[in-house]
């Protein structure tokens, strides 16, 4: 976007606040979108809850693979905090405003916690390929203090290098239309909107993206790629099975993550795929947070011998109160 002239940007009367559009285009539809959003909202609080106080309670989650789930079930109660409530007031008030500095807000916590959830399933893929494919040095390897330290180091990262950006961002000037056309606040539709020069910002977003997304992605995709390898080489039938259905579960969650978001930022942003845009938008802001805690740990053995053993402490300690 071309640096506006100093004398037209101060004849222009500043934006103090964004419309939304959403799904606005759909009025027929917005009590049912909002009850299926409310719905979901709930379920991915619940399930991403549960896990961290199984994961938190019961000694035999405590373990490398279900400490990062852990943080990955509290990153996403966070994540789908930043979107969902301010969706659903909106969908049940038809209010599609929000403030610039909201905006800023929420672009900054969709930035910080999609890289923080980035690094972590890079983490979690280092974990994997660490206990498949070097089992014998996965105790010394993978200690309670290098967990620590990953876990850490994808948190600090990605709260970091999001600082940064938006402080870049801060600096926009905001003075000509104000409508954008999606639910949440992005880079792309914000950058769209202001009436300054973005090169430095696109050039920031370019040098960024190469740690923030793309050295993950890489990391993700090698663990993988290996972790597959050993398997096949695997003799023991039974074997195979047990660590294709670890990996298998863990496959879909990273599939669903990076391949929506590769399709939303690298389709064409043509008019006609606006719409689509914004559905694909919708499977790794609103729908992965609440799959992780489902195909992530609700399915594994472990996390339902966890859940049983809970529940019934739960029926115990109710019975004696009666």
């Amino acid at each position: 976007m071309q640096l506006m002239e100093k004398g037209d940007v101060e004849n222009q009367t500043d934006v103090t606040e964004f419309i939304l559009l959403g799904f606005g285009d759909l009025p027929e539809l917005q009590i049912l979108l909002f009850l299926v959003f409310l719905v979901i909202y709930i379920g991915t609080m619940a399930g991403n809850f549960l896990i961290i106080a199984l994961v938190v309670t019961d000694q035999h989650l405590h373990t490398p693979m279900y400490f990062f789930l852990g943080n990955l079930s509290c990153l996403e109660t966070c994540y789908t905090s930043a979107f969902l409530p301010r969706m659903l007031a909106s969908l049940l008030t038809g209010d599609r405003t929000i403030s610039v500095g909201g905006c800023m807000t929420q672009f900054f916590f969709f930035c910080f916690l999609t890289t923080t959830e980035c690094s972590l399933l890079a983490v979690m893929s280092y974990d994997r390929y660490l206990a498949i494919c070097k089992p014998l040095h996965y105790g010394t390897c993978m200690n309670g203090k290098l967990c620590l330290q990953l876990a850490a180091g994808c948190w600090i990262s990605g709260f970091l290098l999001c600082t940064i950006m938006i402080c870049f961002m801060s600096q926009l000037i905001f003075c000509g239309p104000n409508v954008m056309d999606h639910f949440f606040c992005d880079l792309i539709p914000m950058l769209k909107l202001s009436c300054s020069d973005t090169s430095q910002i696109m050039l920031v977003l370019y040098i960024f993206t190469f740690p923030d997304a793309v050295s993950p992605f890489l990391l993700t995709l090698t663990s993988y790629i290996c972790i597959v390898s050993t398997i096949l080489r695997t003799p023991s039938t039974t074997g195979r099975q047990k660590a294709f259905s670890t990996c298998f579960s863990h496959l879909i969650v990273v599939t669903l993550f990076y391949g929506t978001i590769m399709i939303v930022y690298l389709l064409p942003k043509s008019s006609n795929l606006r719409a689509l845009n914004k559905v694909f938008s919708v499977f790794y802001t609103v729908l992965t947070p609440l799959a992780n805690p489902l195909i992530y740990s609700l399915r594994n053995r472990e996390v339902k011998v966890a859940l049983r053993k809970a529940v019934r402490k739960c029926l115990a300690l109710t019975q004696k109160s009666d």
